[in-house]
């Protein structure tokens, strides 16, 4: 039986936070594709195969928030994780409310981001553990 490993994607501008999310992540047992933008996310197709999207708020162009607006108009219905540098109390209860699941602020740790994910996913992240260290 093959198990297939949880698929997200990355969309951040700045290409350092989508390398480097994307080695933690591939690190973690995630298949990862990083995009450099929403539209180029949007173009590729990808959206269809990701289970999870960790998106950047604010970006040139389509901004996350447009991204996610565009995608439950489409009837997409994937969990996204928000991160900025930017997030303020105004902005975070608003793409919470529109049904992200959560608003990371940067710079956060790895365990806060994978927690998010493991949120997005409904608990079924790849590396979970029982009591005896075998993987349920």
């Amino acid at each position: 039986m093959t198990i297939q490993r949880p698929v997200v994607a990355v969309v951040d501008d700045d290409e350092s936070v989508r390398e480097s999310l994307s080695e933690l992540l591939r690190e973690l047992g995630f298949a990862v594709a990083a995009f450099a933008s929403a539209e180029a996310i949007l173009a590729s197709g990808y959206i269809d195969q990701a289970h999870c999207l960790v998106l950047d708020i604010d970006m040139p162009g389509m901004s996350g928030c447009d991204l996610q607006r565009e995608l439950q108009r489409r009837g997409h219905n994937i969990p996204i994780v928000f991160m900025s540098a930017h997030a303020d109390d105004v902005l975070c209860p608003q793409v919470l409310e529109q049904g992200a699941v959560a608003c990371l602020c940067k710079p956060f740790s790895d365990i806060v981001l994978l927690e998010a994910i493991h949120a997005a996913l409904g608990g079924a992240v790849i590396g979970d553990r029982n009591d005896t260290g075998h993987r349920q």
